[in-house]
């Protein structure tokens, strides 16, 4: 059964600067090491889209153009054609920086979602060990 259009925010506090978080996270030749979820493998970078291998199959991914307000919002192509936009910012934090990711339901089974709100836990979690 197909929920409704629910989100979540999921966010990690991370022991460094904002921008230090920002800079590590919006790098392409990261990804692999910490957003599991999305890619598994080397990116490749094509223009201003990045493509990668990730559970679901091969996406590509676009994120906002690099900014000053640790925005990191971006749009995720799917396979199928269908393409999904992640919320994300860097914010600053009295113990460093706070990661916050927001993601939606959409067409996905209240399982799905719960699955998908735990790769997201886990890839913040990831990004936190890295940076700490």
């Amino acid at each position: 059964m197909l929920g409704g259009m629910r989100s979540r925010h999921i966010s990690r506090v991370i022991a460094a600067s904002p921008e230090s978080v920002y800079a590590y996270a919006v790098d392409p030749a990261h990804l692999p090491r910490w957003a599991a979820g999305l890619a598994q493998a080397e990116v490749e970078v094509r223009g201003d889209v990045l493509v990668a291998q990730s559970p679901m199959g091969e996406v590509t991914v676009r994120f906002v153009e690099r900014n000053e307000l640790g925005i990191l919002d971006h749009d995720v192509t799917l396979p199928s054609g269908e393409t999904v936009t992640n919320p994300m910012r860097v914010m600053a934090h009295p113990d460093g920086a706070e990661v916050l990711f927001t993601i939606r339901q959409l067409e996905l089974s209240d399982d799905e979602f719960e699955r998908d709100c735990q790769m997201i836990e886990d890839d913040l979690e990831t990004l936190r060990s890295l940076l700490e």
